[in-house]
């Protein structure tokens, strides 16, 4: 006997809208669960969570600059930098200190005064090392808008240019739910 295969019985694949929803976020062991659930890096995801968080202070709104000093810095940049003391003995950027050296000695561009020298290959690696940054924190909030965390939107504009995104910068929104789950009250209840 053969079954009929497309019958109205047959298993099919739930859609989005018949999975049931995500729990509510009550309290930080519930965000770190449901951060768990969308993301392959979840550590580092909450750790941008808390910069996001952190940068937004009570309007739970971070972006499309924050203040660094007199300087305005975009929020995936300032994420970025914020993150790199993560990976300073990482041994990624202790290889990648030794390629930028050999390059720039290969290239004759190596200050003779080693703490010249030491400046330029650390000023290099802070370059790359944000370029990467900002990919992985790109990464991270697309996780946390997939967890129902936080809300991304872009604000500016560049006219005249064929790439529609140059001159946009991130804002990123903490939603209310994540934000109550993530208050000092609710990391220690009394």
């Amino acid at each position: 006997m053969q079954p009929d295969l497309f019958s109205a019985t047959a298993s099919v694949p739930p859609t989005p809208t018949d999975l049931p929803p995500s729990p509510p976020c009550a309290d930080l062991p519930a965000v770190l669960a449901r951060i768990q659930d969308v993301s392959q890096r979840p550590r580092y995801t909450f750790m941008v969570l808390n910069l996001i968080l952190r940068a937004a202070g009570p309007s739970g709104r971070a972006g499309p600059y924050i203040k660094e000093g007199n300087a305005l810095v975009p929020v995936r940049d300032w994420l970025s930098d914020a993150l790199v003391p993560m990976a300073g003995r990482a041994p990624t950027r202790v290889a990648l200190a030794e390629s930028v050296r050999k390059t720039l000695a290969d290239d004759g561009q190596l200050p003779a005064d080693p703490l010249e020298a030491d400046r330029l290959v650390e000023a290099q690696v802070a370059e790359r090392m944000r370029k990467t940054n900002r990919s992985n924190v790109s990464h991270a909030v697309s996780d946390l808008v997939r967890a129902g965390l936080l809300q991304r939107y872009y604000k500016g504009y560049r006219v005249d240019h064929d790439h529609r995104g140059a001159g946009r910068q991130a804002v990123y929104v903490v939603t209310a739910e994540a934000r109550a789950a993530m208050a000092p009250a609710a990391l220690h209840p009394a």
